[in-house]
């Protein structure tokens, strides 16, 4: 019997990352889970029995590489989804050094840590896809939201790291590929701005990444996709 189809989904106790993780299960993997939120993966998890929920702080490294450890444990590592984020406020003149490291810690140091997980056992088991979310506001000459200094600056990096590591994956059979949404409606959508109102739901992406991972989606590999949803 073969191997169980495993992705992680990190940052899955809510919106994009609890809707990839949904989807993923429906197609088929088995789907490690990881949050924060303990009781809010509990419920995700209570929908589908092919979900596996993980506590994780992405800012503790240990956390990170025990995701790791229990997708080994549930098969073999096909898909691996950088997801989870923090984001803040904060006037450019009032951010602090904590703050800054905080935020990088989370939206890049978190994101190249799966990214190194995922590639070494995708690597060696011949092929798999690496997602990574990054935002419109990594993106360059699209309009920002002031106080957001450091997201965004997170947030290109995650788009410079998802290149990077297509291109050293390429002759291991790995791919990396990088979304960027612009308004969707999340919790941390509202937080950066509080007046948009967009049309594109948490499903709507997931269902893009659905497609991703897809041998279909096989030309696409170091290639950063904007999503610019009507708001």
């Amino acid at each position: 019997m073969s191997p169980a189809r495993v992705a992680v989904v990190t940052g899955a106790s809510r919106g994009i990352g609890a809707a990839t993780a949904r989807r993923l299960a429906y197609d088929g993997y088995r789907v490690v889970a990881a949050a924060r939120s303990t009781a809010e993966l509990q419920r995700l998890a209570a929908e589908n029995g092919r979900m596996v929920p993980r506590h994780a702080d992405l800012l503790v490294d240990a956390d990170i590489e025990r995701v790791a450890l229990s997708a080994d444990a549930e098969g073999d590592l096909h898909v691996w989804v950088n997801n989870a984020a923090a984001l803040a406020r904060v006037p450019f003149a009032d951010l602090d050094r904590d703050m800054w490291r905080e935020i990088m810690q989370v939206d890049l140091d978190a994101v190249f840590l799966g990214c190194r997980l995922a590639f070494q056992r995708m690597a060696a088991r011949g092929g798999g896809v690496i997602v990574n979310i990054a935002s419109l506001s990594g993106v360059q000459n699209v309009e920002k939201f002031p106080g957001l200094a450091a997201y965004n600056v997170a947030k290109a990096g995650v788009i410079a790291l998802s290149e990077a590591v297509a291109l050293e994956g390429r002759e291991h059979g790995v791919r990396s590929v990088c979304l960027s949404p612009g308004g969707v409606d999340t919790e941390m959508m509202r937080t950066a701005n509080p007046a948009l109102r967009a049309s594109a739901t948490p499903d709507d992406v997931a269902a893009i990444i659905s497609w991703l991972v897809t041998p279909e989606a096989a030309l696409l590999s170091g290639t950063n996709i904007p999503i610019f949803s009507n708001a």
